[in-house]
């Protein structure tokens, strides 16, 4: 297994795409089995990576991640679906250069999501990313940028949008079944007092495990000791890797807010909250409410660790009927107002599978590499939905309103706000 060189990385990437991708892409029919690769099948990714070996068309190919334990999980697991072996690596650039790869899955840390997806358009191959997209704004563009630029096929993993159930309110909502809506509440809520870091590492012990390459986990972000509390699931809470709820539930439901109001983003974003309870050593906020102006719609947010209240998931206010939906379905309760005899419209429940959403979601990616197709979670899509949860956790730590220019991905007037639109990269990693 090979280590990372990374003052070779710029030079690496520039000779990925030395060549034009479709030179490197094989065509597949309808029938054709799709060579798929995983980069990063740690805690989200191996779930997905176990996802797409049950489909009939899927032969897994390789993984990489800078942790041992999880190549040999994901070897392991694509032993049991395909009975063969597959192609380990440390570093993933070593996968990209498999020219019978057809397709990756990036399941990396969010800080690890645009340097692999790029990497992988220019090499010819087709992409599902996890959610969110990207970590900053200009990161994100730049992952569609490449998408386009070398006609690859790039899925969000927004597997909502793919859900049967969030098809049909989102097309209700559209043509106006609940009336007009003025007001939609998303968020994620629970209780995770005291806090999210194990006792076992709160004492000291803080020595690198066996088999992880803690430099190359820390990639582009900062140079920092190694901390357990950082890594796998718990990455989340650190604003060098992530954006907290925000990015993790906000990227699914802001997501569908979105698409139902069909914009590209909102003209102004107002923002308060930090990490109040939980002290942990995390850095987002426990308690955070945004407010998005979408010009005749205000779109909230509200995210709390430290209470749960289920109903604020995701909730569609009309002026005919409310619209509450989760993903195990939705229901419409009616409004009456005040000279109006009955309800204008029916109240309704709706079952849904969140098990039918991933499935599908995945479905779809398969799909459109055969079929050249724009998925239904498309790059560009997830690129708007996680600038609109990026610019909710700006106007977070700043704790001022500003207002955004969605056609130009500006922040107009303030250049503090926008100047955290982007993020600078540890030597000598950059995007080509």
């Amino acid at each position: 297994m090979e280590t990372i060189n990374r003052r070779t990385f710029a030079k690496a990437t520039l000779a990925a795409g030395a060549g034009t991708a479709l030179s490197r892409t094989r065509i597949l029919g309808a029938n054709d089995r799709i060579n798929l690769g995983i980069i990063g099948p740690g805690d989200r990714g191996h779930s997905v990576w176990s996802q797409f070996l049950k489909q009939p068309d899927v032969n897994p190919i390789a993984a990489a991640d800078v942790y041992q334990p999880y190549l040999e999980r994901a070897a392991k697991t694509a032993a049991q679906a395909s009975g063969g072996k597959i192609a380990q690596f440390e570093d993933f650039r070593r996968l990209l250069e498999l020219k019978e790869v057809d397709a990756v899955i990036v399941g990396t840390p969010d800080h690890w999501h645009a340097i692999p997806t790029i990497a992988a358009c220019q090499a010819g191959k087709d992409v599902y990313c996890e959610k969110p997209l990207s970590l900053f704004v200009r990161e994100g563009r730049r992952m569609v940028v490449a998408a386009r630029q070398y006609n690859r096929v790039v899925q969000t993993g927004c597997q909502q949008r793919s859900g049967n159930h969030y098809q049909q309110a989102v097309k209700l909502i559209r043509e106006g079944g609940i009336g007009t809506v003025h007001k939609i509440t998303a968020g994620y809520t629970r209780n995770a007092m005291p806090g999210f870091k194990p006792e076992e590492i709160l004492g000291p012990g803080k020595e690198i495990p066996k088999g992880l390459n803690w430099d190359f986990w820390l990639g582009p972000a900062p140079a920092v000791p190694y901390d357990p509390f950082r890594c796998h699931y718990h990455f989340r809470w650190f604003w060098d890797y992530s954006g907290g709820q925000m990015t993790n539930w906000g990227a699914h439901n802001l997501d569908i807010a979105r698409w139902a109001l069909n914009a590209k983003g909102p003209r102004a974003v107002t923002a308060f909250g930090g990490r109040y309870a939980i002290q942990d050593g995390g850095e987002t906020p426990d308690v955070q409410e945004v407010l998005y102006d979408f010009g005749d719609c205000v779109v909230t947010w509200s995210g709390r660790e430290v209470n749960r209240t289920r109903d604020e998931y995701l909730v569609f206010h009309g002026t005919k009927g409310t619209l509450s939906i989760m993903r195990n379905g939705f229901t419409i309760a009616p409004e009456t107002w005040r000279k109006a005899d009955k309800p204008a419209v029916e109240p309704m429940q709706v079952k849904g599978d969140a098990n039918q959403s991933q499935t599908s979601h995945i479905r779809d990616f398969l799909d459109c590499i055969k079929s050249r197709k724009r998925p239904i979670a498309d790059v560009e899509e997830g690129h708007l939905t996680a600038t609109m949860c990026h610019l909710g956790n700006i106007a977070t730590r700043l704790g001022r309103s500003f207002k955004w220019d969605a056609d130009k991905e500006e922040i107009l007037g303030d250049k503090e706000a926008n100047q955290m639109l982007s993020r600078p990269y540890r030597k000598p990693w950059k995007l080509e």
